[in-house]
């Protein structure tokens, strides 16, 4: 995979952008200036990020992403992760019938749902996966494959299926793992 370099990270104008992070020279930023990235993370190959979406240090976003943040905005919290293809939108289109649907009709004509997202520190999305507006995927969880959360999670749990619903509770031996991985890493602040 080929990486963009110091200076062409620059050139984007991100909101903000951490040390050490990877972005695919084969990914699309659009309005770089409402994205904020931490320290170490990593976006490969494919991905698209857009609108207000706030990265947090350790994340990594997997090829073929699509991350829309739009006004409402998408987190992802420290040590997350979407694994291949997957799916986060911070606004939808409503499908009912009710209104006009595309970015080719003006507003007035459309009933757009526009809510933020958040994905919790220590969260995995499995690929192929979706993750609708209004949801908080709360920490230390895992969605697997080819599910979709249309509702916020309790911490901890594992989901799946479509829709996600809460399996069994999640281990908690990450915590002690990234306590570790800081006091020994490089980016401890």
């Amino acid at each position: 995979m080929a990486w963009l370099n110091e200076e062409e990270l620059k050139k984007l104008n991100f909101k903000k952008i951490g040390k050490d992070v990877l972005i695919s020279n084969k990914a699309a930023i659009y309005n770089p200036e409402t994205v904020s990235i931490g320290d170490n993370s990593r976006i490969d190959d494919f991905c698209v990020i857009s609108g207000k979406v706030t990265i947090g240090r350790n994340v990594h976003i997997a090829v073929f992403n699509n991350v829309a943040g739009g006004d409402a905005g998408v987190e992802l919290d420290d040590f997350s992760g979407l694994a291949y293809s997957c799916n986060v939108f911070a606004q939808s289109d409503d499908y009912s019938g009710s209104s006009l649907t595309n970015p080719t009709v003006p507003d007035k004509y459309k009933l757009e749902i526009k809510k933020a997202v958040r994905v919790g520190r220590h969260c995995i999305v499995g690929a192929n996966s979706i993750i609708f507006p209004g949801v908080e995927m709360k920490d230390g969880c895992s969605l697997g494959s080819m599910s979709m959360l249309t509702k916020s999670t309790k911490p901890w749990g594992v989901y799946f299926g479509v829709p996600a619903k809460r399996l069994k509770n999640r281990k908690q031996e990450i915590l002690k793992l990234e306590a570790e991985y800081l006091a020994e890493s490089r980016f401890n602040d």
